[in-house]
Order: structure tokens, then C-alpha cells, then sequence
């Protein structure tokens, strides 16, 4: 790397890291405009979507478009997020998810890329000195991604901001690190096929509900609305599986410069689009009850098929839909397929709890030393 060039980008870094704030609250309360208040009371008359997604795409082409360097306009960057934080939180927007840095972006070059993640470790060591901030907006920080690409300082100051307001609840900020959605729906197959594996799932109980439980964004709802800038009409493998009733707005501005207006013709577009999407989501959550129900019905009348009781080849005439649908007065099939539930959820359950452990104890096993030892004290 040019050592004068990196001398410049540790001056970016630490210059960023030393005034831009998280949450620059008293900022944004006194540039807000009456017009602006005007605006944001005319919005919340109508539906506000409780979970935004950004893609904050354009900082580069921003940097070049101003002639400084790259990193520049990755700090930059930031101080929108930061900007776009406090509007959204105006807003009674509960639930923000970012896409920070795509797995894809490892193979970018490395001064690039050992640039950005000195950039994430110095924005997230400045979160944590602005702990009474993130304490007093309750917000729950969750990094989301494949951690394990990550540097190892990085990889400290993330966890440390995840432990700490683990138990926040007003807001939610997600911030996608080391992130594709392929890899994440990959993973999360890869822990399913584990549990058939080792015994503790039966094939039957793998369903919609369960490969979310085993997402990186399990205690996420699913965002409804999501936002590109840079005029790029693509998702760029973020979110598929989340944002499959997600409105999509694709705005023809570079991140850095991402204004409040923006984000109020979004939210705008969004409250248009509203009904429609709500009847969509509704008939597929419908869909999704249904073929679960199917299931349970389907392997208990094939657990049936030895037996001299009821059996789905004494039905031939009757689909399992028709079967589902009429009321039945065979009491002992009601109790296998209650009894056949219960075991079902009992298996999610242990298997879900074995997750949920190894997750906690690898989130565990990144926290710093200094903040275990706060811990066992």
C-alpha cells in the first residue's frame, strides 16, 4: 500500500470516528424544519412501516464524483447513516436493517478492504462510548452476517455492542456485516440438515417456519420497505428470503446524499402500495398454516396405514384437502393428530434451544477479555 496514501485514510478514519456520532440527536433537532415537522405529522396519519431496509449503495461513485478518496466517502457514508437513523426514530420506524459490507465486497482491494474494516472497528468502539445513547432510545444493536470473516478486533467491539444491549427492546438496529442472503439460506439449510441428521428433527417438521428460525435475522421481523439508493434496481443478494412482501423503492441519489425527502417519498410510496401487500402477506401467511396443517394430517394418516382405523386408501374418493376441511367425529384420530403436534413442536423446540445456545456461546467466545472478566465479577 502507498504509505502516503495510507497515512491519508488513517486520517479519514480517525477524523470520522472522532466526530460523528451515532445519534446526533441535538443536531438534527435543530436543523428540523417546520416544514419538515409538517411533513412527518401528515406521514404518521398513515400506515408507518416498523422495519426499513437500506441499501446504502453509492459511496464510491460519491467519493469520485467529489474527487477524494474512497474511504472518504465511506465515512461519509456513516454520517448519513447516522442522519437517516434519527429520521426514522422521528418517524416511529422501530426497526432499521443496513447492508454494510457484502461478502462479495472481500474481493474488492485490500487496501479497500482493510480500510472499511477499520472503519466498522472505529464506528462501533464510538458506539460503545455512546452507550447512554444506545440505553436511552432502547435500542438492540444486532450485527448479521458470517461473523467469522471477520478480523478479530472487529469481531470484539461487534459483540461487545450486541451483549451489551441485548436486552434493549424500543428500536432495533441491524447492521449486515460479512453478509449475502445465499449464504445466509445456505447456513441456515445446513443447520436443519444437522438436526435430521443427528435425530432430533424428523424430516416432516422442516417447514417455511423453521429455515427462519435458522436465519441470521431469526428476532427480525421481515422489513417492509426497503430502500436502494444510486439508482441500482437490484437487491444485490440482500434480504431475498425477507423481502419477498417488502416494498421496494429505488431512489436515483448516491447515498451521501440521501435526504430526508427521500426517505419521506419512500415511506410515501410504501402507505400507497400498503393494502395491496398486507392482502398478499395475509393470503400467504393463510398458505403457509395450511400446508403445515396438511403435513400433520399427512403423516398421521400414513402412521395410520398399518393399522385397521381410518386410513387414507379407505378415502380414496376424498382428497386430503376435503379431509382436512370436514369436520370429523373420530376422536381416536384427533388424539394421534394432537399427540403427533405436540411431539413436533417438542422436537422444534429442543432443536431451536440447542441453536439458540450455540449461537449465544460463539457470541460468547468473540466478546474481549476485559468484558468477561465484568462479567464473572
Amino acid at each position: 500500500m502507498d504509505p502516503d496514501l495510507s497515512k491519508s485514510n488513517e486520517h479519514w478514519i480517525e477524523a470520522s470516528a472522532a466526530t460523528s456520532e451515532w445519534f446526533p440527536e441535538k443536531q438534527y433537532q435543530a436543523q428540523k424544519t417546520w416544514l419538515q415537522s409538517f411533513c412527518l405529522r401528515v406521514l404518521k396519519c398513515g400506515p408507518v412501516p416498523q422495519h426499513v431496509a437500506f441499501i446504502m449503495d453509492g459511496n464510491r461513485r460519491f467519493a469520485k464524483k467529489k474527487s477524494v478518496q474512497t474511504l472518504e466517502g465511506h465515512s461519509l457514508g456513516f454520517e448519513k447513516l447516522a442522519e437517516t437513523l434519527q429520521w426514522c426514530l422521528d418517524l416511529g420506524i422501530t426497526e432499521v436493517t443496513v447492508y454494510a459490507f457484502s461478502i462479495e465486497n472481500f474481493k474488492r482491494s485490500r487496501q479497500e478492504v482493510d480500510g472499511l474494516m477499520e472503519l466498522a472497528r472505529k464506528k462501533f468502539l464510538r458506539l460503545l462510548e455512546e452507550k447512554d445513547q444506545i440505553m436511552k432510545h432502547g435500542v438492540c444493536v444486532q450485527v448479521i452476517g458470517d461473523l467469522n470473516l471477520l478480523p478479530r478486533d472487529v469481531q470484539e467491539v461487534v459483540a461487545e455492542a450486541m451483549f451489551i444491549s441485548r436486552n434493549n427492546t424500543r428500536a432495533t438496529l441491524n447492521v449486515c456485516l460479512a453478509y449475502t442472503s445465499r449464504q445466509e439460506m445456505a447456513n441456515a439449510v445446513k443447520e436443519v440438515a444437522l438436526g435430521v441428521e443427528e435425530g432430533i428433527l424428523e424430516p416432516s417438521d422442516v417447514s417455511e417456519e423453521l429455515l427462519e428460525e435458522c436465519l441470521y435475522t431469526h428476532r427480525c421481523k421481515d422489513p417492509e420497505l426497503l430502500v436502494r439508493t444510486s439508482g441500482e434496481v437490484r437487491l444485490s443478494d440482500f434480504l431475498l428470503w425477507q423481502s419477498g412482501y417488502s416494498v421496494l423503492s429505488f431512489v436515483e441519489v448516491l447515498w451521501p446524499e440521501f435526504s430526508i425527502w427521500h426517505l419521506f417519498a419512500a415511506v410515501l410510496h410504501y402507505q400507497t402500495k400498503y393494502n395491496a401487500v398486507q392482502r398478499a402477506k395475509e393470503a400467504m401467511l393463510d398458505n403457509r398454516r395450511r400446508a403445515v396443517l396438511e403435513s400433520d394430517h399427512r403423516c398421521v394418516l400414513a402412521q395410520s396405514n398399518t393399522s385397521k382405523e381410518t386410513t387414507l386408501s379407505d378415502r380414496k374418493e376424498t382428497s386430503l384437502s376435503d379431509h382436512i376441511a370436514m369436520p370429523s367425529n373420530d376422536d381416536a384420530f384427533h388424539k394421534r393428530l394432537s399427540k403427533y403436534r405436540n411431539d413436533r413442536e417438542s422436537r422444534i423446540a429442543k432443536f431451536l434451544g440447542a441453536l439458540n445456545k450455540r449461537r449465544e456461546d460463539f457470541l460468547m467466545s468473540l466478546l474481549p477479555e476485559r468484558t468477561l472478566c465484568q462479567i464473572v465479577a
